[in-house]
């Protein structure tokens, strides 16, 4: 099986310079750094491109986030910053902005939802999400931003170590990120005291690292993880050692003079990452776990009761891993056969293949090789992963768990080709949340509202709306998230095989 990435399509919109002193109007708002102006339009106002941190080029590549140089007049808010560098998309490292949308109409005290971006830590960026529609029909303020990728953001080279340990400069972006939420966000209108943390994919492994990193603790109060398998974290001994092969294939080997050497590269050279962590074929080059800023890899974290007591939204969709293989197949052609199905468990599972494939039969999966095998993954690395911390985080505060289950969600454009159904794939649920739902059919309308009415509530009180039961371990409660009506499972585990899983951990 080709190695398949986990990657999506993700426009350089320059960042506009300070503007000559306007007139005081409502899209203008003063900063601790400076006045911003943005832009209002169909019920929300938008402000773009703000810098929570200072750009990190030159010296200041490969360091913790440094303050924002304050700027006199008011800065234009009305397009977004630079996307922070990454495979196939322009960008530039002076790329730490963020965006913010908040309903039109006068208002204050309002909560607010911090969303964090996935992308495998090597694309993305904050303005690919349209925060409109949550931030009018939640009256909530939506904070999205940029933070550094690939090498640039998660290099753990230890001649780039700062106090927290080695790598992580991505998740320093974030922090600063919240920090500035902290300090700005009342004059936006929002409550710095009622701030939820969420994301997806690479974005939900954020949140689960801030739910247990000491400096994040008091930043939030409140978080949803979205399709995070979190257990994908490197060690700081695994990291190091990558990230010092990868300096070296750079010409940067001389121990003396690395640090100098990585800062003067251009960043163009820069756009692969070392492999720290194999996700079934998925490199990761992410997160890693062992010093100060991360002490340890959240799900150990979770099991200790270690991670900060806040209310937590968490799940996944039914058909995780078909998007990835569907992405394989179009950037190759090729697709796993059932002649290629025992040697592609192999790949991932090793020794372990022949028992994998027993418990996942073709014939239990319409004879086709790549829903067998998408099943199989989805399971291993996604939902038994989700119902672990599911079980682990409800013995300390509240957890509310669903599963995305609609089987005819819109797909993009690249991948509608598939030779496969795709089903409820990774990252599928997210147009149901910032989409228009302009290729919605009715109950997708339906359960886009629902499922907007129940982020947004969980985000304004801490629980989703009345009728979704807390999970706990004895009846493990998933909501189904379906366009007929969500409804109450209690046969996750068995329907994921999650006690085969269990057996061969």
């Amino acid at each position: 099986m080709k190695r398949c990435v986990l990657l999506l399509a993700f426009v350089l919109v320059a960042c506009g310079a300070p503007a000559p002193e306007p007139v005081a109007s409502a899209d203008v708002v003063s900063l601790s750094d400076g006045r911003v102006r943005g832009s209002a339009g169909a019920g929300a106002r938008l402000f773009e491109g703000i810098p929570y941190a200072a750009a990190p080029v030159g010296d200041l590549r490969w360091r913790p986030p440094q303050p924002v140089r304050a700027w006199s007049g008011v800065r234009d808010a009305t397009a977004p910053g630079a996307r922070c560098p990454q495979p196939g998309a322009k960008g530039s490292e002076d790329c730490l902005f963020l965006n913010v949308t908040t309903p039109a109409a006068a208002g204050g005290g309002r909560p607010v939802l911090v969303w964090l971006h996935g992308g495998a830590f090597l694309g993305g960026s904050g303005d690919e999400y349209d925060a409109r529609e949550l931030a009018t029909r939640g009256d909530l303020v939506v904070v999205t931003l940029n933070y550094r990728l690939g090498a640039l953001g998660w290099l753990a080279h230890p001649a780039l170590a700062h106090e927290g340990g080695a790598g992580n400069f991505g998740l320093l972006d974030q922090q600063a990120a919240l920090q500035w939420v902290r300090d700005n966000i009342a004059a936006f209108g929002g409550d710095p005291a009622r701030v939820t943390l969420a994301g997806e994919s690479a974005g939900a492994m954020s949140v689960c690292d801030h739910l247990v990193a000491p400096g994040s603790a008091g930043l939030f109060r409140a978080a949803i993880i979205q399709s995070g398998p979190c257990q994908a974290h490197a060690s700081a001994g695994a990291a190091v050692a990558a990230s010092t092969a990868y300096a070296a294939n750079l010409g940067c080997g001389d121990p003396a003079a690395v640090a100098e050497c990585l800062r003067d590269l251009p960043f163009a050279a820069l756009l692969t990452a070392p492999r720290y962590y194999d996700l079934a074929g998925v490199p990761v080059a992410g997160p890693v776990t062992g010093g100060a800023l991360l002490p340890a890899n959240p799900l150990d974290a979770m099991e200790t009761g270690a991670a900060t007591r806040v209310p937590v939204l968490l799940g996944v969709t039914r058909d995780e891993f078909t998007l990835f293989l569907a992405q394989q197949y179009a950037a190759t052609g090729k697709t796993v056969t059932a002649a290629d199905y025992p040697s592609s468990l192999a790949e991932v599972f090793g020794a372990r293949a022949p028992e994998v494939s027993a418990e996942y039969p073709l014939a239990a999966h319409d004879d086709s090789a790549p829903r067998a095998l998408a099943a199989a993954l989805t399971d291993a690395f996604f939902a038994c992963t989700a119902r672990d911390m599911a079980d682990s985080l409800s013995r300390t505060g509240p957890v509310y768990a669903y599963e995305f289950d609609d089987p005819q969600a819109p797909v993009p454009d690249s991948l509608s080709s598939t030779p496969f159904p795709l089903g409820a794939a990774h990252s599928l649920e997210l147009s149901y949340l910032f989409g228009d739902g302009g290729s919605f059919d009715e109950g997708q309308r339906r359960l886009s509202a629902e499922m907007v009415a129940d982020w947004t509530s969980f985000v304004r009180t801490g629980a989703p709306t009345a009728g979704w039961p807390r999970y706990d371990p004895v009846h493990e409660q998933v909501r189904a998230l379906l366009p007929g009506g969500a409804a109450m499972q209690e046969d996750f585990a068995a329907i994921h095989h999650c006690a085969f899983w269990a057996a061969r951990q």
